[in-house]
């Protein structure tokens, strides 16, 4: 319940107080916190006694609090991560990052943390209270940092996962946005031209009282169907898109179907075969750098995937392994990693540098997949040209060639 708790009441509040430090002094400010109860338990924790505290009012024109996302937890890995290594207590690290926070929403969940290990929690504990800004990988890593003793190495290693992971994800999503970008655009220019440039022509070819070329006559044909049934085109395009978002939210078989489909487009299909790769070597190498045993480990990476293909394979090798099965063979046999990835995790485990093989092996598909994306966007500039060019051309092209018919005719 209390864990409930907590992720319902995420939203900051501000309040304004006044009160006497611990001189005597009169003194007043302002505080972020969850509740009031927490804004007067921080003031008294920093030597303050309470006379008044409010809510802060907002302005009619204050702007709503903006979430918090998956980069703010990557730089705020990096900052915990740094601050340790210089040797600042946890405690005054959250407390230093916290309060220098530009995201109030971010500054009450650390502070919140930071109260959470004051009343006792460790900081694995504190993190598994929020998971939906910590996942189980990240708090397993911290909890497996701490049982060792090597905290501040392993939040450098996490910092570096969270921010390569941030990366290749924005990539991905770049490449993956870029084409259906194309794809609207070109569709919205259509329909305006359809639906109110085409019009205006037609009223002008019916007093040339002459037969119209017949590509003409099938745009503007065209343009009075978009005119009497655009309402249906819409329904379609809006009853596909939440038949899309129901299936992919709660069958695993679409899930399924749609990843390996995905995976067989060109260009697009390497570029997510190449980042399930990147993800998976990069987890596994920050999991064995923390000393998680592999069968542990590799129930985490198959969640860290990204797509459901690679998943399942992770997984039907977590099998193997936990049998007693070299992860080189189980590898093999699910013919989806490349040669190249399988050597060098023979190796890494030959060798007992699992870890920094893997990394090696992120690093250069991460360059892989960063390469690709590039391309795609180089490749995609002149397909919009050709796309925008065969739709608006031949649309202009079929509005013109009734007026060079006339003009023909008059010579």
């Amino acid at each position: 319940m209390a864990e409930k708790k907590v992720e319902k009441n995420t939203d900051p509040l501000d309040f304004i107080w006044q009160g006497k430090d611990k001189a005597g002094v009169k003194t007043k400010g302002e505080i972020t916190a969850k509740s009031e109860a927490i804004a007067r338990s921080e003031l008294r924790r920093s030597g303050v006694r309470i006379i008044s505290i409010k809510k802060k009012s907002k302005s009619l024109f204050s702007t709503k609090t903006r979430p918090i996302t998956t980069k703010d937890i990557a730089i705020f890995s990096r900052q915990l991560a740094t601050m340790l290594s210089a040797g600042v207590p946890l405690v005054q690290s959250f407390e230093i990052i916290g309060k220098g926070h530009e995201n109030p929403s971010m500054s009450a969940l650390l502070l919140g943390i930071k109260a959470d290990i004051e009343g006792g929690d460790t900081l694995a504990e504190a993190l598994a209270k929020r998971p939906v800004q910590f996942d189980e990988l990240f708090c397993n890593l911290v909890n497996s940092g701490e049982q060792a003793g090597v905290l501040e190495s392993l939040l450098g290693k996490i910092a570096t996962y969270k921010e390569k992971s941030e990366s290749i994800r924005a990539k991905v999503k770049k490449a993956l946005t870029y084409p259906i970008a194309v794809l609207v655009v070109a569709f919205v220019v259509t329909a305006i031209l359809l639906i109110f440039v085409v019009p205006v022509f037609e009223d002008l070819f019916k007093s040339f009282g002459a037969d119209l070329p017949a590509f003409t006559v099938f745009v503007v044909n065209l343009s009075k169907w978009a005119q009497e049934w655009w309402w249906v085109v819409i329904g379609i395009i809006v009853g596909c898109i939440y038949t899309f978002g129901y299936f992919k939210k709660r069958s695993k078989k679409f899930n399924h179907a749609l990843d390996r489909m995905l995976l067989k487009i060109p260009v697009i299909g390497m570029i997510l075969n190449k980042s399930a790769i990147a993800r998976f070597a990069r987890t596994l190498a920050t999991m064995s750098a923390a000393g998680v045993p592999l069968v542990e480990a590799l129930e985490s990476v198959a969640g860290a995937c990204g797509n459901i293909v690679y998943a399942d394979a992770v997984m039907k090798m977590r099998e193997d392994v936990s049998t007693g099965q070299r992860l080189e063979f189980s590898m093999k046999q699910t013919n989806i990693f490349p040669h190249m990835v399988i050597q060098m995790v023979a190796i890494g485990e030959e060798s007992g540098s699992m870890d920094k093989m893997l990394d090696k092996v992120a690093d250069f598909f991460e360059e892989e997949v960063d390469n690709l994306v590039d391309n795609l966007s180089s490749l995609m500039e002149p397909i919009i040209m050709c796309i925008l060019g065969v739709l608006v051309g031949g649309l202009i092209v079929a509005m013109y060639l009734p007026i060079f018919k006339l003009g023909s005719a008059i010579h």
